[in-house]
């Protein structure tokens, strides 16, 4: 592997230890991959964040790149938390479990993550984390890096939690995977035989293509997609997370609408076509068998990937002047919640008796210990990640019926 006489002196210890050991674990992942050399990037994106995933280990593996020295050299956000790192307590969140998430917070900003004042979510390209198209970067979240790829135009591979750390201590990563022009051409056409209307049809359409493709890099044709709407982002990130969590898409392309099938007409993929349909079936995949009843479902949660703004004016004006008569939770971006607040959507949502909360990613967070057995999701993400990280019980179905299910 070709290496510059920088990064031959930082793997001579030149810049300290924590820098040296980034560097091997940047190279041997690259050597693993067949890359023949590291490239910069601009950005990168951690997961690992949750404390419920990380555990005394994991806390103690930040704990010791601080200790000797770690620091970022290039932009870097964090993944979601486990919690609302602010209001923890109203979740029912155990303190000795809020002081462990605290910590990992603190390790990461003390290595300069977020610029000292990190900020989780799965989606940093709501508040402001949006590389060009064809910029490289090295980011870890799933349904993160399938937007990135797939409607930025950005390059990066799906980075493993310590990879990402040590990419962003070095600002590099391996030249391999969707870095390279070659393996960014689409491998299966997709046709929809239900056509997508709702976020959460694509989300259940996504389910199913996840499913059917694994790794593939689907090329999407016949979508009723304009380019021009205001939900066109919440459609394609429904879209991608989907596919990213029941399969391990990273990548995919829109005719007429994600940047490369427009700048490139010949990505489209010249041999297998797959049609999938009909939608229900991508809903009835990731719900468990319940009771007709809606009393059963014990929570609803929306905002995965966390919630947009688009999202939460959407919940606020459905509950606007209605009570809920079970918990409704919707997880955003920080940054994403001040606005709502600031426009009046969280004071409605609240005034129904709903929560937003920033930070948290529910599927990684204590949801059983918190006593919830069913949840309700409009996110085919969400639901998977709710049966096999959470354990517990799912109905993904469309919002509106998510939100009668609370209000009923």
């Amino acid at each position: 592997m070709y290496l510059t006489d920088e990064e031959h002196a930082w793997l001579a210890g030149d810049a300290g230890p924590a820098t040296r050991r980034a560097l091997e674990i940047v190279v041997t992942l690259a050597r693993i991959y067949g890359a023949e050399r590291l490239i910069p990037v601009e950005s990168v994106q951690i997961s690992g964040v949750s404390y419920r995933n990380l555990g005394d280990a994991g806390v103690e593996f930040l704990r010791h790149w601080v200790e000797e020295g770690a620091r970022v050299r290039v932009p870097t956000t964090l993944n979601p938390a486990a919690m609302d790192m602010v209001d923890w307590n109203t979740q029912g969140i155990d303190a000795d479990f809020a002081a462990h998430q605290q910590e990992v917070l603190a390790l990461f900003s003390a290595m300069g993550v977020g610029g000292g004042a990190p900020v989780p979510t799965c989606t940093p390209y709501l508040i402001g984390s949006r590389p060009r198209m064809g910029a490289h970067v090295a980011w870890a979240e799933s349904s993160a890096v399938v937007f990135a790829n797939s409607v930025l135009g950005a390059r990066t591979n799906r980075e493993g939690g310590p990879g990402a750390i040590a990419a962003a201590i070095v600002g590099r990563t391996g030249a391999y995977g969707l870095h390279l022009d070659a393996q960014r051409r689409s491998t299966v056409l997709v046709k929809a035989n239900d056509p997508p209307r709702t976020i959460a049809d694509y989300s259940a359409l996504g389910a199913l293509v996840g499913r059917q493709t694994r790794n593939a890099v689907p090329y999407f044709v016949g979508l009723p997609l304009d380019p021009e709407e205001p939900l066109l982002e919440e459609k394609l990130k429904a879209l991608g997370a989907a596919m990213a969590a029941t399969g391990s898409v990273a990548l995919y392309h829109v005719a007429g609408i994600t940047p490369e099938a427009r700048a490139d007409p010949q990505l489209a993929a010249t041999g297998e076509t797959l049609a999938v349909g009909p939608l229900a079936e991508g809903y009835a995949a990731l719900s468990d068998p319940a009771d007709s009843d809606a009393a059963d479902i014990d929570l609803v949660w929306i905002g995965c990937p966390h919630a947009s703004l688009h999202e939460i004016a959407y919940v606020a004006a459905a509950l606007d002047g209605r009570t809920l008569r079970i918990p409704l939770w919707v997880t955003s971006a920080r940054p994403v919640k001040a606005v709502a607040e600031m426009q009046g959507l969280v004071a409605k949502i609240e005034a129904a008796g709903g929560r937003v909360f920033a930070d948290a990613c529910l599927a990684i967070g204590p949801v059983r210990e918190l006593g919830y057995r069913l949840v309700a999701t409009p996110s085919a993400k969400g639901a998977y990640y709710l049966r096999n990280l959470a354990q517990v019980s799912v109905q993904f179905a469309p919002l509106d019926a998510c939100l009668e299910a609370a209000l009923r």
